[in-house]
């Protein structure tokens, strides 16, 4: 029930009354005023409780009364009645009714009964009643109580003693407890003035003026001088003082951190105080003792006071570090000095139990080091303390242990600790955990529970004498002051990192790009472990190696591991492998030979650390260890040695390694080479083998005798191997550096002990669990000589590389674009492996990674398909193969997901991969990846173009930021058009490959690609397509064409037979030469106008014209042939003037202009349906300008065909010149459909040329059309080029040449009159045809057989012989087309001038002359039939122009062309038949009509000598010439009847005519008359010759009829002359005619009737003559 409730006063009130009534009793005799106080107390306590409702106030409003009578009884001194008041007093106070007057009377009284020693006890209990009850007790009152509870300590009895200590203690207490409750109440702390002091106690307020005061007269009292407050004291301990300072200091640091006051105290009383105190100590040294040389006796340490001094220190430390910074580092400084060997045994201990105490304090070291270690000019202090400690466990083992008699070890004593005595020792077993050092044993004991420093020395406040400190016990606090550093300071450290770990990702996340901030913490930390760690290692391997105990080893072996691994963490590299280092010696055997170790520890061993003047050489470990061996094997080295030995210790670091591994992995960098190449041979020693799949198994004693295994380490084997095992799985935990790390040592170690070791296939395991990002893996170990190695290797990374993509990240990878290179990347440095079996590896990876992620790869595509491109000629057809199906998926499925700009990486690779020689058909297939790949560039432009638009924006940007230029192939043509220009230029190599099967296919797909896509590039891309693509392969091939070997290839691999149109290098290129050259033509024709708004067009013209000459003139038919087919191509090109027409047509239909050419080209372009838009498009995005000039403009391409023309010309001089050499067989003979193509390009030629085609130009053409006609054949060819005899065709060649001829005319003819100069040397070339009839041309000095007038077989042309051509049928043609033109052109004025007919006359003498001799028949009928044609036009024309002796020069020659073909000096063929003769005599008669109507008759207008000529021809003609020879069926046939007769004829009818108008009328029938009897006469003296010699025999036919003709012709004669006047008639004539006479009489002996009529008839006229004669004399002349 509380003391406030109604039953409690009530309670109270009754206690009270029966107090006081019992008080009254007890005075009743003895004390009647006592007995009086008590009964009116009483009587007032009954009146307060009547009168007042709250009681208990009213109550202590009178206390002073109330209490009054219990003082009376006090005051009686009489014990019975003392106890009685103190016990009311109490309850009073109990239930806070008394009034602080009240509490001021009790006080005194108190003091009363303290100074006369009554009630000791009781006293001591109501004093703290009073104080703890109430507040209300202060000042003087107050520090009255408090005197008298000292006072009470200090009396003889122990248990007054001892509860007064007690009280003083909770007094002290209940008076700050006080003050930081009235702080709480007032929570904000006063304000402090200035600079407080001592004096300033004033504005405190009244509790914190209490503890002050109090506080102020502990310190003055420990200091010996007299209180200031608590007045009345007599005396005082330095001990209890100290006692009472640490518990304040203790439990309320917060009163002064608070208040300045205190803390003023602090720093003014208290730590000078300490100081002082401890100068014994400090200047002690043991064994100097005071003796008489020494000038002043040196105070002995206290022990009671020097450990509270300590402990005080330690709560200053703990507590006021921050207010004391100055001071602490004294007293830290004070602490190490006291752990000097010199000190005492006692004070050292305490010493480092004080140190112990700071050890587990890890926030406090971390003060120290930032306030001292890291500040310039001060103490290292945090270094000093672990040195200290490292240098005092050191000085355990080397220094004797003064003083302290265990040390000497007397047999039963060490024994009795457990020591190795002769038993311990003999027997191995070690009974107590101990350190052992060369000879050195001390015990280890279990000081304190691990972390908290509970000590034993500090606690000893009852203790005066110093105690005696048991061996190994400074030794163990020491050893747990150490672990308990690390560990304090490892695990602080860690979690801190974790923590601003956890911060920095948060802070990233909330703000990616705010700048990385740099923790200062970090620097602490740093600046602690460099501060500490030597201390440590040297103290930790000392201790390690004397270890004798496995729990301690094992905290060491902890504290080791965790020290490196927080140095990996902070990246302090050299303190990591020291450590490393230390732990990996230790699991070795002594002095066990291992270089990596031995390197890295020649920088710490033999260093000598000095600490505060100490010298501390690092330890090595002592061979002689008292350890149990457990295992002897052989050492890993190359050269076999003896055995090693290993002890339980050492499997026991090998343990601690394997777990650094395990756990540490992530922090060991570079230090994995020491941890793995120790543990590689500890396996080694051990005898472990690997199995499948990379796990250790210990293997059976396999390695001979000497690999010893005891039963103990075998227990531990499967536990050792397994963990080895898993070690590497643990690597998937590391991040991408420690792995680089960790791969980097495998191969170190596989490169120097891979035969010896287990380090190889360890890497596989490390990679195949590592499901993190993997780094930039080292290939060493693809490189590795060792082929199972190898496959180690290439297997770890590609299952991770693999493992990696598929893993589900967060953010996924597409978007993580550093963790997927970082993925990617060690797939590309595969690629750097020559060895076959990694590419092949990695190769079905990259299939694998397509199938799986090829969707998602992203930005990582350059580095894929940089995998796939990396193919190289000398890694065989199965590595091409895999390459290849991988960039086959990538064409067929996965080009819309990569980001364009990967686009040339893949028109890069699918090249590179035709241009592999490993297998023809993977380069085949590859250029048809490349068609398909353009498809799509097609089909996606416009994505593709916006796209890559913005990627070359970017760069652009970035390349003007660097001030460079941007380095891009193909520049400053638009980034969509380089794609196809690299695609072109690709293709381009292809076209030039080796291999002819590549080229053409390469070939063909770049010229459809150029075809179909190229109304997609910009006009200024076309410009580099035609230099740079089209016209550089155009070079490359003709180079290599051009210098092709000429070898026959024997048959191709297998059984593929050749072609022999294929079987030599050169034959192969020539059909690429003529690929490309028709390709590139086709272009120029089909997009002729885009190209000519380039500005250089007519450059790049000249330049195809080139190489169409070059190739027209290799030496090859085959690509001259398809030069000039590709130069047909280019010429059939329309010039575009008045498409005005079309393109309405096409506008109506809302077509695109730029696709106008793909509809009007001729090319073989494929149709562009789809393009159609997409054009729109371009031109609105491009502002493309159609690519047709406007209608109206027309092109100026004059200059395009006169080159083209040049050209031409040179082709034909160049192929039609004959060579020069004589019998050479070697000479290169164009081929005739070459010729052929050559002379057909002439008309396309000449329509555009036409204009300026002049005489000169003419000429040229004839030498060709002459040279090309000319050329042979050879025998091989001639049976498909040479017509069959029996029909008479003209070869293309000539058809071609007759062509180019009859355009001309055609031209000539419409064209104007200046054109028509050119008809004379039109004729003079047909001329020079016909004479082809009978002079076959000559081809330079080749031999040729002429094959025109015998039959083909009758000829044996032996192989590689040249055959002229059958020029007849040609020469026919040519005499036929130059009538035809002669018809139409007889009256020109060039053609009269030229004397054209005479030119005519002239060559048709040849073959009119030869006749029968001619080559064939037809050529003379022909020739015949020719000129009639033609006099029968140029007759007329001569005669009108017989005036201007124009023609004067033709006469002769018709005359000598008359003779010579009816007169021929050439004989018929025997076995011509008559109707064949007759069509022959016929056409003699043809030729004599001619004359009978063309010319006769028109004698006035003809020369003189001419109609002689006739005359005389006539005469012989009409004579029958004979030879004698001729049996009488030839004479039949022989004698040309009817030509005689129309001969006869003809003179008769031009003998005489009665209608002379002119005088050469008379003069030509006078010639014909005497021409005439002249023939008769010849006749008829024949006849009679004949007549007489013939005998009985009949005279031939023909010759009877000839005579009877004969004298039928004189009878006519004769009548004639009789009609004609006698005037008309020349006297020469009838001379001739009387001569007759008697030739007629002479034939009257003929036999046959016919004649002797006819001779009655011719002879009856005569006399008409018969006259006599006249006299001679006549006018007188005789």
């Amino acid at each position: 029930i509380s003391c406030n409730s109604p039953e409690a006063v009530k309670r109270l009130l009754e206690n009270m009354q029966a107090d006081l009534r019992s008080l009254s009793m007890e005075c009743k005799k003895k004390f009647p005023p006592v007995k009086e106080a008590a009964e009116s107390g009483i009587v007032k306590i009954k009146t307060i409780a009547a009168r007042n409702t709250d009681i208990l106030a009213a109550l202590k409003e009178n206390s002073s009364e109330v209490v009054q009578p219990f003082l009376m009884g006090c005051g009686t001194k009489e014990p019975k009645i003392t106890q009685l008041c103190l016990a009311a007093i109490q309850r009073l106070m109990s239930h806070e009714v008394v009034s602080e007057a009240a509490a001021g009377n009790i006080i005194n009284m108190l003091w009363q009964l303290m100074e006369n020693g009554l009630e000791e006890l009781k006293l001591l209990q109501t004093v703290l009643v009073l104080l703890t009850t109430n507040t209300i007790v202060h000042d003087e009152v107050l520090s009255k109580a408090i005197v008298l509870c000292f006072r009470l300590h200090f009396t003889k009895d122990n248990i007054t003693n001892n509860t007064a200590a007690a009280t003083v203690r909770q007094v002290v207490t209940v008076v700050f407890e006080r003050m930081v409750a009235e702080d709480e109440k007032f929570k904000e702390p006063p304000a402090v003035q200035g600079n407080s002091n001592r004096r300033s106690v004033i504005t405190l307020r009244p509790s914190a003026k209490d503890a002050y005061m109090l506080f102020q007269d502990l310190c003055q009292l420990v200091n010996a001088d007299a209180p200031y407050w608590l007045v009345g004291m007599t005396e005082m301990t330095r001990t209890f003082g100290l006692e009472l300072l640490e518990s304040v200091l203790n439990d309320f640091p917060e009163v002064f951190l608070q208040h300045q006051e205190f803390s003023f105290l602090l720093k003014e009383r208290v730590c000078p105080l300490v100081i002082k105190l401890f100068s014994p100590n400090i200047k002690f040294r043991q064994g100097c003792g005071s003796s008489a040389s020494s000038p002043a006796p040196v105070e002995k340490p206290y022990f009671p006071i020097c450990m509270r001094l300590l402990r005080v220190v330690s709560v200053l430390i703990k507590h006021f570090y921050s207010l004391l910074v100055t001071e602490c580092e004294i007293f830290l400084s004070l602490l190490v000095k006291f752990l000097d060997g010199e000190k005492p045994q006692w004070l050292r201990a305490v010493a480092v139990e004080s140190v112990h105490r700071l050890c587990v304090q890890p926030h406090l070291l971390r003060s120290f080091c930032q306030s001292y270690d890291m500040k310039q000019h001060s103490t290292k202090v945090f270094r000093d303390i672990v040195n200290a400690l490292g240098s005092f466990i050191q000085s355990l083992f080397i220094l004797p242990s003064a003083g302290n008699p265990s040390s000497t070890m007397s047999g039963s004593q060490a024994s009795g600790q457990g020591g190795p005595g002769a038993a311990g020792a003999g027997s191995g077993l070690i009974t107590q955990a101990a350190f052992e050092y060369r000879g050195t044993w001390i015990p280890l004991m279990n000081v304190s529970v691990q972390g908290s420093a509970k000590a034993t020395y500090l606690e000893m406040l009852d203790k005066v004498e110093p105690p005696s400190i048991p061996e190994g016990y400074a030794m163990s606090v020491a050893f747990s002051a150490l672990l308990d550093l690390v560990r304090g300071i490892t695990s602080m450290m860690e979690r801190e990192l974790n923590k601003q770990e956890q911060e920095a990702a948060t802070r990233e996340e909330a703000e990616p790009d705010g700048p990385p901030q740099e923790p200062k913490a970090r620097e602490v930390w740093e600046e602690m472990v460099s501060a500490c760690w030597c201390g440590l290692l040297a103290a930790l391997s000392l201790l390690l190696d004397a270890s004798t105990d496995e729990t301690a080893t094992e905290s060491i072996l902890k504290a080791e591991l965790s020290m490196a691994s927080l140095c990996g963490r902070l990246g302090l590299v050299t303190p990591r492998d020291a450590f490393i280092t230390a732990v990996c010696k230790a699991s070795l055997p002594p002095h066990y030979a291992l270089t990596v170790l031995s390197s890295s520890a020649t920088s710490l061993s033999n260093k000598v650390y000095s600490i505060q003047g100490q010298s501390v050489q690092m330890v090595s470990p002592s061979s002689e260890s008292h350890q149990q061996v457990v295992a002897v094997g052989q050492p890993l080295t190359a050269q076999p040695q003896g055995t090693v030995v290993l002890t339980a210790k050492n499997i026991q670091c090998m343990r601690t390694l394997l777990n650094l591994a395990h756990c540490h992995g992530a922090y060991l960098g570079s230090s994995w080479q020491l941890v793995l190449a120790t543990l590689q041979h500890l396996v080694w020693i051990l005898g472990l083998k690997p199995s499948v799949g990379g796990v250790l198994k210990p293997g059976r004693a396999v390695e001979g005798p000497s690999t010893v295994l005891t039963t103990a380490v075998m227990t531990d084997l499967p536990v050792i191997s397994n963990v080895l095992s898993r070690l590497f799985e643990s690597s998937q935990y590391l991040d991408d550096v420690s792995l680089h790390h960790l791969i980097n040592a495998l191969c170190s170690l596989s490169m120097e002990a891979m035969e010896m070791a287990y380090g190889n296939n360890k890497v596989y395991y490390v990679l195949n669990k590592n499901m993190k990002p993997i780094v930039a893996l080292s290939c060493q170990v693809c490189q590795h000589p060792n082929a199972r190695m190898r496959e180690w290797g290439a297997e770890a990374i590609t299952s991770l590389i693999k493992a990696g993509l598929s893993f589900k990240h967060e953010p996924p990878l597409s978007q993580n674009q550093r963790l997927q290179l970082l993925l990617l990347n060690p797939l590309k440095e595969l690629s750097n492996v020559l060895h076959t079996d990694i590419r092949q590896k990695q190769l079905e990876c990259v299939l694998q990674i397509l199938q799986n992620q090829g969707d998602s790869l992203g930005q990582g595509w350059p580095l894929v398909l940089g995998v796939i491109g990396a193919i190289r000629n000398d890694q065989g057809e199965s590595l091409i193969r895999t390459a290849f199906q991988c960039l086959q998926l990538v064409v067929t499925d996965f080009l819309p997901t990569m980001p364009c700009t990967c686009l040339q990486i893949v028109v890069d690779v699918a090249g590179s991969f035709g241009l592999q020689n490993q297998e023809l058909n993977i380069s085949l297939t590859s250029i048809g990846l490349l068609w398909n790949i353009s498809d799509y560039f097609f089909q996606r432009g416009e994505a593709i173009t916006e796209e890559l638009e913005r990627e070359e924006a970017v760069l652009l940007k970035q390349a003007q930021d660097k001030g460079e230029p941007l380095n891009r192939p193909f520049h400053p043509a638009p980034p969509f058009d380089c794609l196809w220009l690299c695609l072109y230029a690709k293709l381009g190599e292809l076209c030039v490959d080796p291999r002819p099967a590549v080229r053409k296919s390469a070939g063909q797909t770049m010229f459809s690609t150029i075809a179909a896509h190229g109304t997609l590039l910009q006009p200024l891309t076309w410009n580099i397509v035609v230099w740079k693509v089209l016209f550089h392969l155009l070079d490359c091939v003709r180079k290599s064409s051009s210098t092709a070997d000429k070898e026959k290839i024997e048959s191709g691999g297998g059984n593929i037979l050749i072609h022999h149109s294929r079987d030599t290098a050169e034959k192969q290129w020539a059909e690429t030469w003529v690929l490309t050259l028709a390709g590139v033509a086709r272009i120029f024709n089909t997009r002729r106008y885009l190209l000519q708004q380039l500005g250089d067009f007519f450059k790049a013209w000249e330049v195809l014209l080139d190489h169409i000459q070059s190739a027209a003139l290799s030496k090859n038919n085959e690509v001259s042939l398809a030069a000039l087919k590709s130069f047909q191509e280019i010429l059939q090109l329309v010039t575009p003037i008045k498409d005005t027409d079309k393109l309405d047509a096409l506008a109506v239909m809302d077509i695109p202009p730029v696709l106008m050419e793909s509809l009007q080209g001729s090319g073989p372009g494929r149709p562009l349906v789809r393009s159609d838009s997409l054009a729109e498009r371009l031109v609105q995005r491009y502002g493309v300008q159609s690519s047709l000039p406007p209608p109206g403009e027309e092109l100026d391409d004059s200059a395009l065909w006169w080159s083209a023309w040049n050209t031409w010309y040179r082709i034909g001089t160049e192929c039609t010149r004959p060579p020069s050499g004589g019998t050479d067989k070697l000479v290169f003979v164009p081929s005739q459909p070459f010729l052929t193509a050559l002379i057909q390009i002439f008309p396309a030629l000449y329509q555009h040329i036409a204009g300026g085609f002049s005489m000169e130009d003419l000429k040229k053409l004839g030498v060709i059309l002459h040279g090309a006609v000319s050329v042979p054949i050879s025998s091989d060819s001639s049976p498909f080029i040479l017509p069959s005899y029996t029909e008479a065709v003209l070869t293309s060649l000539q058809e071609a040449v007759l062509t180019a001829l009859d355009v001309l005319q055609k031209a000539i003819c419409v064209g104007s009159e200046n054109l028509q100069v050119m008809y004379p040397a039109i004729f003079e070339q047909l001329l020079l045809f016909v004479e082809f009839s009978c002079k076959p041309p000559q081809y330079g000095k080749m031999e040729t057989k002429h094959v025109a007038n015998a039959k083909y077989n009758q000829v044996s042309l032996r192989p590689a012989e040249w055959v002229a051509l059958n020029y007849v049928p040609f020469a026919e043609r040519s005499l036929e087309v130059m009538v035809d033109l002669y018809h139409k052109t007889a009256c020109h004025k060039a053609v009269i001038n030229e004397k054209v007919l005479q030119n005519i006359i002239k060559t048709l003498r040849i073959p009119l002359g030869l006749k029968y001799a001619c080559p064939a028949e037809s050529t003379w009928k022909l020739a015949v039939s020719s000129l009639l044609k033609v006099l029968s036009i140029g007759l007329p024309v001569a005669r009108q122009q017989a005036s201007s002796g124009k023609f004067d020069t033709m006469w002769p020659e018709l005359a000598n062309a008359f003779e010579d073909f009816l007169f021929t000096k050439s004989t018929p063929p025997d076995n011509r038949s008559i109707q064949e003769f007759q069509r022959n005599e016929a056409i003699d008669v043809q030729v004599v009509q001619l004359i009978s109507t063309e010319i006769l008759p028109f004698a006035n207008f003809i020369p003189k000598e001419f109609v002689g000529r006739i005359m005389s021809m006539l005469n012989k003609g009409s004579i029958h010439s004979q030879s004698s020879s001729f049996t009488e069926a030839e004479m039949d046939i022989r004698m040309r009847e009817e030509f005689s007769k129309v001969c006869f004829e003809t003179l008769l009818q031009f003998s005489f005519s009665n209608k002379v108008s002119t005088p050469q009328e008379g003069y030509i029938s006078r010639m014909a008359l005497s021409v005439l009897l002249q023939r008769a006469q010849d006749v008829l003296r024949r006849y009679v010759e004949d007549q007489r010699l013939s005998g009985r025999c009949p005279l031939p036919r023909q010759q009877v009829t000839e005579i009877i003709f004969v004298l039928k012709a004189i009878s006519t004669l004769m009548d004639s002359l009789k009609k004609t006047q006698p005037e008309n008639v020349d006297g020469n004539v009838w001379v001739q005619v009387i001569a007759l006479y008697p030739t007629l009489v002479e034939c009257i002996t003929c036999s046959s009737p016919e004649v002797s009529s006819a001779l009655k008839e011719a002879l009856g006229p005569f006399k008409d003559f018969m006259q006599p004669p006249v006299s001679k004399v006549q006018n007188g002349e005789s």
